[in-house]
């Protein structure tokens, strides 16, 4: 399969930013996770998970915001 050549009217992408790895998103599915859990086994866990998912979503929303303001 032969590529067809390129038009004049073919233009170069623009490179795209690609924001930089992080753990919050992970660190915020185990706080779900651990909050489900704690509903079947104890309250602690439920705790738990509720305050890992309150971190992570400071932390990410921060550095979401962060990140943002570096671009401006």
């Amino acid at each position: 399969m032969k590529l067809p050549p390129p038009d004049d009217t073919w233009t170069t992408p623009l490179p795209e930013k690609v924001p930089r790895p992080t753990y919050w998103p992970a660190v915020l599915a185990l706080g779900s996770v651990l909050m489900m859990l704690g509903i079947v086994t104890t309250w602690v866990i439920s705790v738990t998970g509720l305050v890992l998912f309150i971190l992570a979503l400071v932390g990410w929303i921060g550095e979401m915001r962060h990140e943002q303001r570096e671009q401006s």
